[in-house]
């Protein structure tokens, strides 16, 4: 049996059984979790069998015929295959480009405010965002772009930038810009809220050793700030690779209009259109399946490959 020395005498180890009963309130205040994971999570995960039968909503899983890869390979040869994908990476890859540092600089920039009641307002104005839905945020740049009285046509056209008034959503060349531009929008607020609870944790004493050294603030914030996130920020970047696929579903189905699916149609919207509205339900899953092993393959390259610096989820 293990023992414990402690002070010159050794007593035994207690079992993994043992400390978790002498644990039975801090395990039950985790109970109420494990059990949303588990029924909401891990049960549903046999709704994937879908993906390799014609299913049949009223023979049910045990009767409706098994159909192997079919609706891969339905998948893969569809004609809309290709835009899919290549919408889904290019939006994909934007928003992890641009929107992934936006929060990291607003936390740096945040941090460098003196005055305390300016930098909670700025906090404040940021976060709001946040907490809209997309219905909210999605009226509002409607409304914004609109070529009646919508104030970027209004401005643009004052500056005399455009002579008359643009549908931008109805053209296919602004909506990627248009999109992420939401999107950073509504996020870059809360996502700082971490990378401001890391740089909280930097001792103030080596800020104070560089300005004696005579740092400026810049190198303070390259040599100090940013080496002493790093970890927060590498187990972020982790979780982004992992979530690479995942271009979007209510912004784009909110602000995308049919006439540019072109350029709109991702992996989410062309499931819910054509495997939900058509009710091809083990096409839809058969999708979603490839979607869920390319973001655990990414997930699991983009580890190992931190793992080299110290920084990994496992």
């Amino acid at each position: 049996m293990d023992k414990t020395v402690v002070k010159g005498f050794s007593r035994p180890q207690k079992s993994y059984w043992k400390r978790l009963a002498s644990q039975w309130d801090i395990q039950l205040m985790v109970l109420p979790a494990l059990l949303m994971i588990i029924v909401f999570q891990y049960i549903p995960m046999y709704g994937v069998l879908l993906g390799f039968q014609d299913y049949n909503l009223f023979k049910g899983f045990f009767d409706s015929p098994w159909v192997g890869f079919k609706h891969f390979i339905v998948f893969f040869n569809d004609s809309d295959f290709f835009r899919v994908m290549r919408n889904t990476i290019v939006i994909s890859f934007l928003k992890l480009f641009i929107g992934f540092p936006a929060p990291i600089i607003l936390a740096l920039m945040l941090n460098e405010i003196g005055k305390l009641y300016f930098k909670r307002f700025i906090q404040t104005i940021s976060y709001l965002p946040h907490f809209m839905s997309w219905v909210i945020v999605s009226g509002m740049v409607t409304s914004m772009l609109s070529t009646e009285n919508g104030s970027i046509n209004m401005l643009l056209v004052n500056l005399n930038i455009i002579e008359e008034p643009v549908n931008f959503l109805a053209l296919p060349q602004y909506f990627w810009s248009i999109l992420v531009a939401a999107d950073v929008w509504k996020s870059i607020g809360f996502g700082s809220i971490i990378y401001l609870a890391a740089i909280a944790g930097v001792n103030p004493q080596m800020y104070e050793a560089a300005s004696i050294d005579g740092a400026s603030r810049f190198k303070q914030i390259y040599l100090i700030t940013i080496p002493t996130i790093m970890p927060v920020i590498i187990i972020f970047m982790i979780l982004a690779i992992g979530n690479l696929l995942n271009a979007g579903f209510e912004d784009i189905l909110l602000l995308a209009s049919p006439g540019i699916r072109e350029v709109s149609d991702v992996i989410d919207v062309y499931v819910y259109r054509i495997g939900i509205e058509n009710q091809r339900y083990s096409y839809a899953t058969a999708i979603g399946l490839f979607k869920a092993v390319i973001s655990v393959t990414l997930l699991a390259m983009a580890n190992y490959a931190a793992r080299r610096s110290g920084n990994s989820l496992w």
